[in-house]
Formats: C-alpha cells, sequence, structure tokens
C-alpha cells in the first residue's frame, strides 16, 4: 500500500475512532444513568472528552500527512488543553460522588448493560489499536504509533468497566461500583495529566499511555 493510500487510511481509523466514541458516550451515560451506574455513567463521560480528542487526532493526521515534519497547530493545541481540563474536572467529580455513594451505600439497579457495552468496546479498541499500530509502523510514523498507544487507554477504562461490573452481577458486592468510578477516575487522572505534558513538550499523543 502507498503512503497515501495508508494516510487515508489512518484518517479513516481516526474517524472511525470519533464515531465509536461518540456512540460509547451516548449509549453508556444513558444506561448508566437507567441503571444508577456510576462506573458506567462515568465511563460515557469520558467517551465524550475522547471524542474532543479524536477530532484533534484527525486534524494531527490531515497536517502531517501534507508535512511530516509540521509542529501541532492551534486547534490540535485548543483540542488538547480542553480535553486535559474536562479529564480533571471528570476524575474529580467521580472520586468525590464515588465517595458520597460508598457513604450512602448506593447500588446499581443492574451491570448487565455495563458488561455488553465493555465488552463491544474492548472489541473495537483492540482493532482500533491493532490497525492504527499497524499503519504507524508502515509509514515510520511517531504521531500515529502514539495514538495507536493512546488506544490501549480506552481499552484499560473499559476493563475496569467490564471487571467491576462482571463483579457485581455474580456478587452483588456493594461497593464495587465505586470502586470500578475510582479506577476510571485514575485513568482520567492520567489522560489528562498526558495531554498538558503533550501540549508543553509537542508530543503527539492526546491522551495519557502506558
Amino acid at each position: 500500500m502507498d503512503k497515501n493510500k495508508l494516510y487515508s487510511f489512518a484518517f479513516g481509523l481516526a474517524i472511525a475512532t470519533l464515531v465509536l466514541a461518540f456512540l460509547e458516550a451516548v449509549v453508556s451515560t444513558y444506561f448508566g444513568y437507567e441503571d444508577e451506574s456510576l462506573t458506567l455513567f462515568g465511563f460515557g463521560l469520558g467517551s465524550w472528552i475522547e471524542v474532543v480528542s479524536a477530532l484533534g487526532v484527525a486534524t494531527m493526521i490531515v497536517r502531517i500527512r501534507q508535512n511530516e515534519e509540521s509542529k501541532r497547530g492551534q486547534f490540535e493545541k485548543t483540542a488538547m488543553k480542553i480535553t486535559g481540563y474536562c479529564f480533571y474536572i471528570l476524575a474529580v467529580s467521580l472520586i468525590l460522588t464515588a465517595f458520597y455513594n460508598i457513604y450512602t451505600g448506593h447500588q446499581p439497579t443492574t451491570s448487565i448493560s455495563g458488561i455488553i457495552i465493555s465488552i463491544a468496546s474492548i472489541l473495537f479498541m483492540y482493532l482500533l489499536f491493532y490497525y492504527k499500530q499497524k499503519v504507524g509502523i508502515e509509514l515510520n510514523s511517531e504521531p500515529i504509533l502514539a495514538d495507536a498507544e493512546c488506544t490501549k487507554v480506552c481499552i484499560y477504562m473499559s476493563l475496569v468497566l467490564l471487571v467491576s461490573s462482571a463483579i457485581y452481577y455474580f456478587t452483588n458486592f456493594t461497593y464495587i461500583d465505586s470502586i470500578g468510578t475510582i479506577g476510571i477516575a485514575y485513568l482520567s487522572y492520567k489522560e489528562g495529566k498526558e495531554c498538558f505534558e503533550n501540549v508543553k513538550h509537542e508530543k503527539y499523543c492526546a491522551c495519557g499511555n502506558d
């Protein structure tokens, strides 16, 4: 596959990430609210933030396709800063609400939605990660490889949602939803921190990575 086709494929993957994040956001926040599951609702809020991040990544791919040595533009920087602030706010809000739920002993009405959504998210995100990494290697592109690594964080969030939802489904453990929420909050904080570090140091990834 020639370079232009590879960049077109990379852009398609960025758009697919945006669409998936949007669908996750809508479905997860709706069912999180309906099921009174804070972990699922927090996962959905994180997905809304990822929509902004995905817009920045799509813009980045258009830019590096035109000039691989170009630096990040104002739109990308603004998108990254908004993403960072939103993740910080989300992390604080989730932790406060999680501790309130622990105090009151609040439990979700069900966790089936969380299990289904998290499994679907893991499958689709893994496919995106695989192909982003493959395209990044073929193009020898640090920005695209960095974006592939970012996708792994989304998989980690989905895994936290899956584990907490499954534990609640099989055990009805009162506090697991709040514990899962704190896990989502921690990953959100890491993503927010990475966003600001990337703006400062002209790195490429729009979210945290391990």
